[in-house]
């Protein structure tokens, strides 16, 4: 095979692999933070039940989480799965996974803010959703970055799970055109677009926290 067709192939997969990964970021980040608030909740019940769904999240291995998505509207209910089914799992398996760890992560850095900053913001006539707004969350944003950043590097490798499933990511593909090929070229190009797919995120997150460290 020539190279320009195997790269194509490695292509198409390399475009799966970054549409999960940007839906994985556009709503497990938002999620994410309504999770912390019910985590955070005064409330026991709902403390209680997110505690349950963070647990289990970060509990059990996220190619279990997909397949039990997967396959347990047929198994458990009895549906028939239509053929795009598979796309949507695999979006609800990863959103719903990064979720808990990020909801995690936007607990620690609104726990760690100082009790000071929402007395001093009452005082001033804001209310409690203007200080969370305006005052706490640009806060919580620069403290949790690298946490994040962890994360979103650990999502670009775990879009390869995918496979679990039936989606034909790009570690997938590489698989495919290794042993029809008889080549580790194909893990080659995988693992350097991994490793650049990485680099870019990394250097973006770098330019972030540079761009909110505003102390310095």
């Amino acid at each position: 095979m020539a190279i320009e067709i195997m790269l194509s192939k490695l292509g198409e997969g390399a475009v799966t692999s970054l549409v999960i990964f940007v839906l994985t970021l556009v709503f497990s980040l938002p999620l994410g933070l309504f999770v912390s608030f019910g985590r955070m909740a005064k409330n026991p019940v709902i403390q209680n039940i997110v505690k349950i769904y963070i647990s289990i999240m970060r509990g059990t291995p996220l190619m279990l989480q997909l397949m039990v998505i997967n396959f347990g509207p047929y198994y458990i209910l009895g549906l028939q799965n239509t053929p795009d089914w598979k796309n949507t799992a695999v979006a609800i398996g990863f959103i719903l996974n990064y979720a808990a760890y990020f909801a995690e992560i936007y607990r620690g850095g609104i726990e760690a803010m100082p009790n000071g900053q929402y007395e001093a913001a009452q005082i001033l006539g804001y209310s409690k959703g203007q200080t969370f707004l305006r005052i706490i969350l640009p806060q919580v944003i620069k403290t949790i970055l690298p946490s994040v950043t962890n994360e979103l590097i650990t999502l670009v490798k775990d879009t390869s799970l995918a496979f679990t499933i039936g989606i034909m990511e790009m570690f997938t593909v590489a698989k495919a055109l290794a042993s029809s090929q008889v080549s580790m070229l194909p893990f080659v190009f995988a693992g350097i677009f991994y490793y650049i797919f990485n680099f870019i995120v990394a250097f973006v997150m770098e330019r972030m926290e540079k761009k909110m460290n505003y102390y310095r």
